[in-house]
């Protein structure tokens, strides 16, 4: 039996911000999330930048990779997130912010939590309460519990519950 390693993320909350927030104006703009296609795959290259192979998590059936646009602008993608509804909880495999997005010069602040709360969101639409689990590199633990309200549940593994969900839904979804 072969079984796979699971990836320990290592994301930064920069800011729970209401959408995305433009870094240099302090200007929100509101996000949608959608499934990314194989166009958008084509984008989504080591050499633009991005750290991981998305175009084979792509190929993985039972994962499903999302992205992160401004509203009004879909050809650019803020960031990703891959996923997998498991029958108690949906479990976020990967997650990245767009190379410009990341680091000192970033240009939006926001993304992760965006795309967290979408998963978390994801988990109540798919009758799971909201739970999400993830595994986490060691040096964010603590980090995931102060900002996201995540639980440390042994190993690496982190959990958010439906309380902290509904908080970041609340946060990023006010509809």
């Amino acid at each position: 039996m072969n079984k796979k390693q699971q990836i320990a993320l290592d994301f930064v909350i920069d800011k729970l911000t209401n959408s995305v927030e433009n870094v240099n104006s302090g200007d929100s703009f509101p996000t949608e999330v959608a499934l990314l296609n194989d166009i958008d795959l084509k984008k989504i290259t080591k050499t633009a930048g991005w750290k991981f192979n998305w175009k084979s998590e792509f190929k993985i059936p039972n994962r499903d990779i999302y992205k992160l646009t401004i509203s009004n602008n879909p050809n650019i993608i803020q960031g990703l997130v891959s996923l997998e509804v498991k029958p108690d909880h949906v479990y976020m495999h990967l997650i990245e912010s767009a190379p410009f997005n990341i680091g000192k010069n970033k240009t939006y602040l926001g993304v992760p939590g965006n795309l967290i709360a979408f998963a978390c969101k994801l988990s109540f639409q798919r009758g799971n309460e909201g739970f999400l689990s993830f595994v986490a590199k060691t040096k964010l633990i603590e980090h995931y519990e102060t900002e996201l309200g995540a639980y440390h549940f042994g190993n690496h593994l982190m959990i958010i519950d439906n309380v902290s969900a509904l908080k970041l839904i609340n946060k990023y979804f006010k509809n």
